[in-house]
């Protein structure tokens, strides 16, 4: 099965087809006279531990790297190819000279032996579809635009590679970078920019990991939190800068931090930082604050759709580049099963706790409620908690430690449900969530996608349950047509509201009792995974339990 970008027409060995203009209306010169390379290949798969839980620590340093380990690798290997299959999503590499994809970090090229132990004492066996070609294009010194499914792996696919030429460049300059050199100002060689407190933390504690013991030194700043210990980690020196923009440009305007030698820069969830209004923050920092021009420096562009707004911004911030896209751009990704139901407003927060009740069978399950307003998030926590459903709520207005503390205790699974407005929907790595509920449906099928990513992460099966009332009905034609895409089945009424605005008949509303439990994928076997079954003419909950 091959997949085609939509901007991309011909053969998709060949070169025979031109970039259609109108479609991408950005694309530099580059693109539209010689698109001579367009790449693809199977991706497979990697089994990701509880990373994200993963705290820097001796046990860490502890884990053996050794020939028993390569052995368990092969085994391992083995056993992930039984979720791969010829159906797995394609990626497509469009540009010049696209470098050779890489079927394993080995022939990544790293050169830094402690970075290629700590890929290996993060169990990282194969790399993901986006990893085996992101990652040969950056170490190629290449600027990128990418876009790939949520749960992708692109993470790691910017990391290894800016860790591992950070440690290159240090020992061949032998002298340290990054620190203030008694100026009081920091001089980081890599800037990462995301859009939020959540993704930037989470971005640090990776980069952490995977830095660990390689003398690279990571730090992170974002808004919400004191800004007085941040700037004493930059005091200590910093080679890799997280940062959400808004905080970013603060502390550059107090002279704590120049771009001036920025060798590598990412922009991660680039499209959620547009529609979260950070452009001209973001522009700002890019083109009015010394940092080289693109050319200069390699940057790297990631996003989970390319609206034209998108195409704009890589024009202007990206160098002969490579465009790279994972899967269907902005698709759900393929291991998770979608089911709609219609439920009126009033009758909410019943179905929802039946629902949850149902679900009571497996233990291990984490729930992630999606709501539209921080005092309905706030309120829906309060009421789950007396009806015996112990949870925690995240939004804008919670303090940066209760974010915090609250994420914490659904990683670990001391609370099981997590009540949450669109400040968790992008980014967040929560590897163990296995039902993503729309309680309150988005208004853009975008948000709808990036929200259900949070399940069905790194091979994982996962369900995600929405919950539509006569408020969604803009919402239902894109929704067909996303389901429809990803082999879903699609209740009659939901295609009635998609073709006419209303339906013909009012819709079957959801009982207050679900029929069927919902189970969940934890204790299953993955070797079948649950979008191949899904042509089937008919099935429910308890078709998904067996397929699961």
């Amino acid at each position: 099965m091959t997949m085609e970008l939509p901007w991309f027409t011909g053969s998709s060995t060949g070169s025979t087809g031109p970039i259609i203009r109108n479609r991408f209306s950005y694309l530099p010169d580059h693109f539209t006279t010689q698109p001579d390379v367009t790449a693809t290949i199977p991706g497979g798969r990697r089994r990701e531990g509880a990373a994200n839980s993963f705290d820097i620590s001796q046990e860490f340093a502890e884990l053996e790297v050794t020939s028993k380990e390569e052995q368990n690798e092969k085994i391992e290997s083995q056993i992930m190819n039984k979720v791969t299959s010829s159906d797995d999503p394609f990626v497509e590499a469009t540009g010049l000279d696209v470098p050779t994809p890489a079927t394993s970090f080995r022939e990544m090229g790293f050169s830094a032996k402690a970075l290629n132990d700590n890929i290996r004492r993060c169990k990282y066996m194969n790399p993901t579809p986006i990893q085996k070609y992101a990652i040969p294009v950056a170490m190629a010194g290449r600027d990128l635009m990418a876009c790939a499914q949520t749960g992708s792996g692109k993470t790691a696919a910017f990391c290894f590679p800016i860790i591992n030429g950070i440690m290159v460049d240090k020992q061949r300059n032998k002298k340290v970078w990054g620190n203030s050199g008694g100026s009081g100002t920091a001089f980081p060689k890599a800037l990462i920019l995301a859009p939020t407190r959540e993704l930037t933390c989470q971005i640090h504690d990776e980069a952490k990991k995977f830095s660990y013991q390689t003398g690279v030194k990571v730090v992170v700043v974002y808004g919400g939190a004191p800004i007085s210990q941040q700037l004493r980690n930059l005091e200590k020196g910093v080679d890799i800068l997280v940062a959400t923009p808004g905080r970013l440009v603060d502390i550059i305007e107090r002279g704590k931090v120049s771009l001036r030698h920025i060798k590598y820069l990412t922009l991660d969830e680039a499209d959620r930082m547009l529609d979260m209004g950070f452009e001209h923050q973001v522009r700002k920092i890019v083109q009015q604050m010394e940092m080289p021009a693109p050319g200069a420096r390699q940057t790297m562009l990631f996003s989970a759709t390319f609206p034209a707004k998108i195409q704009k911004l890589a024009s202007d911030f990206l160098f002969n580049y490579i465009i790279l896209s994972a899967g269907k751009v902005g698709s759900s990704a393929d291991l998770i099963v979608q089911k709609v139901e219609f439920v009126p407003d009033m009758d909410k927060r019943d179905y929802l706790v039946n629902l949850l009740s149902s679900q009571e069978t497996n233990k291990n399950a984490l729930t992630l409620v999606f709501v539209e307003t921080k005092r309905g998030a706030d309120a829906l926590e309060h009421w789950l908690s007396r009806k015996g459903f112990p949870s925690a709520a995240i939004h804008g207005d919670k303090i940066q430690l209760e974010r915090e503390r609250a994420l914490k205790s659904f990683r670990s699974g001391r609370i099981r449900i997590l009540v949450a407005t669109d400040v968790a929907s992008r980014g967040l790595d929560i590897p163990d969530v296995g039902h993503v509920i729309n309680y309150d449906l988005p208004r853009a099928v975008d948000d709808y996608v990036h929200r259900i990513g949070r399940t069905g992460r790194a091979g994982k099966s996962g369900l995600a349950t929405a919950f539509f009332s006569d408020k969604n009905v803009p919402l239902a034609k894109p929704l067909v047509q996303l389901m429809l895409e990803a082999n879903q089945q699609v209740p009659t009424w939901l295609t009635q509201y998609a073709d006419n605005g209303s339906a013909y008949t009012h819709p079957h509303e959801a009982s207050s009792v679900p029929s069927i439990p919902v189970d969940f994928p934890y204790v299953a076997d993955y070797s079948a995974p649950i979008a191949h079954s899904l042509n089937s003419a008919s099935f429910d909950y308890m078709d998904i339990i067996m397929l699961l």
